[in-house]
């Protein structure tokens, strides 16, 4: 098994041109064609999980925390960071961050917070903003089909449940041929007029470039119009956090109570109780203070997330309650997201969650 095929998989599943810009999602250390013996899942890379590695013989690590996050200007040990890709380079580990794109998709980070509180009609919590372009491009008539599906197979055309999305309209188009053209239709230097398909077609920016790769390919003529359209559409299939509604609606005490037991949590921080029922709860795994007005305008009843500092929680001004679970409890189920995919791709592969992996916050 080679490590592309895994991270290919991986990417397929929350491909890397969704984490956000700070980030440093993907292949941290490591050769793309090395074989894979096995592969340790953990949240954060530390020393004692690639010694852990090490110990099993598995020579991938995949980690939702990047470990190289910042720029390096020296690798001497001094710090853990760079011991670890002393070690990891040392002992030809490689390690791989699954990081913000895994927290962008649907079945993602804050999904699987909702799927252990059993959540249902779940919806993203900020959907993902000037993230669309459309394609616009102009076909004969009788090309249309094989241009329309070559552009779905690149990945556009995809709206909310929806696929094969395109819109089409019929018009004239004119051009003539001039000295150094091949045309595909008409004679050199003579105005020709075609009966041609103005196609439409809605996708993710990050895939213009295939698409565009693929239209061409399917088009008859030799200079294809195509026209990009960047859109201000939020695109609902992704995004941060989650929404969604409880079975039964439960006492503020109680549904922090049940929090705790889920989350294996010690002491949760939140704002003042308002008394009154539980009933939609918003959600994001890790640092998610920048989405309190998102959970407000959704009408949760509580706000589930980590890192919220002491002014934030005046932010709650009586419409919900803030709940700060810890960083590393929000997200620590992200590791079964990773075994999920690696089981149902590479049956035979082994794979196993770190055993020696701790908190790195302590509770007194």
């Amino acid at each position: 098994m080679k490590l592309k095929e895994i991270t290919q998989t991986l990417e397929n599943f929350a491909p890397v041109a969704l984490q956000e810009e700070f980030d440093n999602s993907g292949l941290i250390i490591g050769d793309q064609n090395a074989e894979i013996r096995g592969v340790l899942l953990c949240v954060d890379v530390t020393e004692s999980i690639i010694d852990e590695a090490i110990s099993l013989g598995f020579n991938l690590i995949i980690a939702h925390h990047p470990l190289i996050f910042k720029g390096l200007k020296k690798i001497s040990g001094k710090n853990y960071v760079e011991r670890c890709i002393l070690k990891a380079i040392k002992n030809d580990i490689a390690i791989y961050a699954a990081h913000t794109n895994f927290d962008s998709i649907k079945n993602g980070v804050s999904y699987k917070m909702a799927e252990k509180i059993g959540l249902k009609e779940l919806k993203i919590l900020s959907p993902k903003k000037d993230a669309l372009v459309k394609i616009v491009t102009f076909v004969p008539a009788e090309f249309v089909e094989n241009v329309r599906v070559a552009v779905w197979e690149a990945g556009a055309g995809h709206i909310g449940n929806y696929d094969c999305c395109s819109f089409s309209s019929n018009g004239e188009g004119t051009f003539r041929a001039l000295d150094g053209a091949n045309p595909f239709l008409g004679d050199l230097h003579k105005l020709h007029t075609e009966i041609e398909h103005r196609l439409e077609f809605v996708l993710p920016a990050y895939l213009v470039d295939n698409v565009i790769v693929a239209l061409k390919n399917a088009h008859p003529y030799e200079e294809a119009v195509i026209d990009i359209f960047p859109l201000k559409n939020v695109w609902e299939n992704v995004g941060l956090g989650v929404v969604g509604t409880l079975p039964k609606p439960m006492k503020e005490e109680e549904f922090l109570t049940y929090i705790k037991d889920i989350f294996d949590v010690k002491i949760i921080k939140h704002s003042k109780f308002l008394e009154k029922n539980i009933s939609k709860v918003a959600l994001c795994g890790g640092s998610g203070a920048e989405f309190i007005n998102d959970a407000k305008r959704c009408g949760a009843d509580i706000y589930v997330t980590a890192d919220v500092s002491y002014h934030r929680f005046f932010e709650a001004e009586n419409s919900l309650v803030i709940a700060d679970i810890g960083h590393f409890e929000s997200e620590q189920f992200t590791k079964e997201i990773f075994y999920e995919q690696l089981i149902k791709n590479f049956p035979n592969l082994a794979v196993q969650f770190s055993k020696v992996e701790k908190n790195v916050v302590s509770y007194f």
